[in-house]
């Protein structure tokens, strides 16, 4: 370190206030003996010291005063020399670092913020994604099932045409007489009523005989309107009435929506 950057460094004065340790006394004292520069800046902190204790305390005693002289080896009088303020950046570079540490840690925390929003609408994309394919799939099995219901050449097709109280109506029956499985296509019936439901029946003719082989629940949740009922092994026709909520033992005539003959 040159001179002068170890004049400007302050130690001189702690040196002088004695406010150092003994090893740092002691590198201090023996610069001093070697280096005149050093020598002569520690003299002048002192005399500086003397004379601001001279111009701030002049009741000090005058023994006291001679002693001091007497240190310094000085018969002169004693001028005060004005210490100038060292300007220092130290503060200013602190308070920058700890200014820009501020800004990254809050980008930081804004980022990892982002981030987890992202992944946050990622999972729930991903879950709707996945509902959707699983709709897809489910509607995929059930038009597959209504397909090959409608092309298996061993059911019998029946068609049921609207009657008195909704002519525009109508139904096909998918009939295997040897597995005596039934299929309903209710696609041409209207949505029924809150509160009733349509139920289907094996008629014999001679004489009239109805036999409840199921109800269409779930209407509206059947996208394909498609509907397996129980079976029946000898029906002459096939009827579908509309019937409050849950069926009725007997159908009611008046609500006979579609009727065919096999």
């Amino acid at each position: 370190m040159e001179n002068k950057e170890y004049i400007e460094s302050g130690i001189l004065e702690l040196y002088v206030y004695g406010l150092l340790s003994e090893a740092e006394n002691e590198e201090i004292a023996s610069k001093a003996k070697n280096d005149q520069d050093i020598n002569a800046e520690i003299i002048a902190i002192e005399k500086a010291i003397v004379a601001l204790s001279s111009s701030f305390a002049p009741f000090n005693s005058i023994a006291n005063f001679s002693k001091i002289k007497e240190k310094l080896n000085i018969n002169q009088e004693v001028k005060v020399i004005e210490l100038e303020p060292r300007s220092s950046i130290s503060p200013y570079i602190g308070w920058a670092a700890a200014l820009l540490l501020l800004i990254g840690v809050g980008y930081q925390y804004s980022q990892l913020n982002t981030t987890n929003t992202e992944m946050v609408n990622a999972t729930i994309e991903k879950g709707k994604i996945e509902k959707e394919l699983n709709t897809l799939t489910l509607e995929n099995k059930a038009i597959e099932s209504s397909l090959a219901i409608i092309r298996d050449t061993n059911n019998t097709v029946v068609a049921l045409g609207g009657q008195t109280i909704a002519p525009e109506s109508s139904a096909k029956i998918y009939w295997n007489k040897s597995s005596q499985k039934v299929f309903v296509d209710a696609s041409g019936l209207p949505e029924p009523p809150k509160g009733m439901v349509y139920q289907v029946w094996a008629l014999k003719l001679t004489p009239l005989t109805p036999t409840s082989i199921g109800l269409l629940d779930n209407f509206v949740a059947n996208n394909q309107r498609i509907f397996a009922v129980d079976g029946t092994a000898d029906a002459e026709a096939f009827g579908i009435t509309l019937e409050p909520a849950g069926g009725s033992l007997t159908p009611t005539m008046e609500q006979l929506y579609t009727l065919g003959k096999v």
